[in-house]
């Protein structure tokens, strides 16, 4: 069986529809690598918090054009984006530096601390991005703020909590467009692991900024996805994406003495409940047929 009919095969088996890409972090990036694993990986799929890669991406180059002092500290009132994690969580004004709201944003998925750099850094400038790195299968339009103002007109709720509710009621049948590539930000899982193998080389931002980069990916905090599926000696980096039925996982994971390897899985679950763990464990599942078939000695 070839490493995409195993891929096929764990979805099935978890009862989602995926999408995955996985292609080495070597060389200049100037040519295709020939050796990828791909199902499905150019078809538009759901972003959801994956689009904070791009916000960090920006954050970087703004740092390194002297634009944002990364130690400067900021007040984030207590009228922000909600959430469960990071200082979405919290009930009182936070202080913080723009740099920690950044780690906050990446490292827990932090809904409040994104929207707050997203719009600092400049939205046209995040949104304008994809295009200029060549990422042709990219479009991000807006960020959580505007996702959750959606989610609250399609499902006649007043508050986020509620709308979430909505969304995990399988006897609901209600359109959200927060679940569809088509009117929110959207990607693939090719253009996904061009972007983290750029990052990767230092392509798009300064050593000292690439180094920040890769350690608030390599501290995120969930180990349910993609980290499920590596064992303690391989070195996991990414970032999550959640959203109702949708989960993703995207990193860049990296065994002793071996190239690294970029991965990206985007799945919808056929279920819309809160949990789903057969759908979180084959994240990681899919994403290790796909690096292993890629694994190679540095040399």
């Amino acid at each position: 069986m070839t490493p995409a009919a195993e891929v096929r095969a764990v979805f099935r088996d978890a009862g989602v529809r995926g999408w995955l890409h996985a292609r080495p972090v070597t060389g200049d990036g100037t040519r295709p690598t020939a050796r990828e694993v791909g199902v499905g990986a150019h078809v538009p799929v759901v972003m959801a918090s994956v689009y904070k890669v791009f916000v960090l991406v920006a954050y970087c180059r703004a740092v390194d054009a002297g634009t944002i002092d990364p130690r400067e500290p900021v007040v984030v009132p207590v009228r922000r984006t909600p959430g469960i994690t990071g200082i979405s969580a919290l009930a009182d004004p936070v202080t913080m530096s723009w740099r920690d709201l950044v780690t906050s944003m990446v490292t827990a998925s932090d809904n409040a601390a994104a929207d707050v750099v997203h719009t600092r850094v400049g939205r046209d400038r995040v949104s304008a991005l994809p295009a200029e790195l060549g990422l042709g299968g990219t479009r991000i339009r807006g960020g959580t703020d505007d996702v959750f103002a959606d989610l609250l007109a399609d499902t006649g709720t007043d508050d986020v909590a509620a709308a979430f509710g909505v969304l995990a009621d399988n006897d609901v049948p209600v359109e959200i467009r927060a679940l569809s590539p088509v009117y929110g930000s959207s990607t693939t899982a090719a253009d996904t692991t061009a972007l983290l193998g750029m990052l990767w080389r230092g392509e798009l931002a300064s050593d000292g900024s690439t180094a920040f980069a890769r350690r608030v990916l390599g501290a995120q905090i969930w180990p349910h996805r993609l980290r499920a599926g590596f064992p303690a000696a391989a070195r996991v980096a990414g970032k999550t994406g959640t959203v109702g039925a949708v989960r993703n996982d995207v990193g860049v994971v990296t065994y002793p003495g071996e190239h690294p390897v970029a991965v990206a899985v985007y799945t919808h679950a056929a279920r819309s409940d809160a949990a789903v763990p057969r759908a979180d464990a084959a994240i990681g599942a899919a994403a290790r047929v796909a690096v292993h078939a890629l694994r190679a000695p540095a040399l």
